[in-house]
């Protein structure tokens, strides 16, 4: 109990660190939000007409992005909610670079109706892993 007392502040450090740890999937499972790993999107995509919307900055889409993926960066995302109305009951995948960006374009989404919203797991990074298409 000594080295507790004497070392709160570790303790208080370890608890922020936990609570962060932690803080993200529970956010993600309030927010009704999947994650799909690169087959699991390409399924979306083929069997369930998925869209990929993809909220990386022009000059990372244009660098390389998925086929036929809209691109709506994460900054102009609520504005621009108009352009994915017709997809509205389609599976949407969010992907971004890293998979950093995709959660909050997500939230984003679902805050404004879509009921059906993915994040792609690691982002464009484990997609190419994985071979699969990219247009630049």
């Amino acid at each position: 109990m000594q080295f507790v007392i004497h070392n709160w502040y570790l303790f208080v450090a370890l608890g922020v660190i936990l609570f962060l740890l932690v803080a993200g999937p529970i956010t993600q499972h309030l927010n009704g939000i999947q994650n799909a790993n690169a087959a699991q999107a390409v399924q979306l995509l083929n069997r369930e007409d998925g869209v990929i919307v993809d909220v990386c900055e022009p000059k990372e889409f244009q660098a390389g992005h998925i086929p036929s993926a809209i691109n709506l960066p994460l900054a102009s995302l609520k504005d621009r909610l108009r352009e994915l109305e017709k997809h509205k009951n389609k599976p949407l995948i969010v992907a971004c670079r890293a998979g950093n960006r995709s959660m909050k374009g997500a939230a984003i989404l679902r805050k404004h109706g879509f009921p059906t919203v993915y994040t792609l797991s690691g982002g464009m990074h484990a997609w190419e892993k994985e071979n699969l298409p990219v247009e630049k």
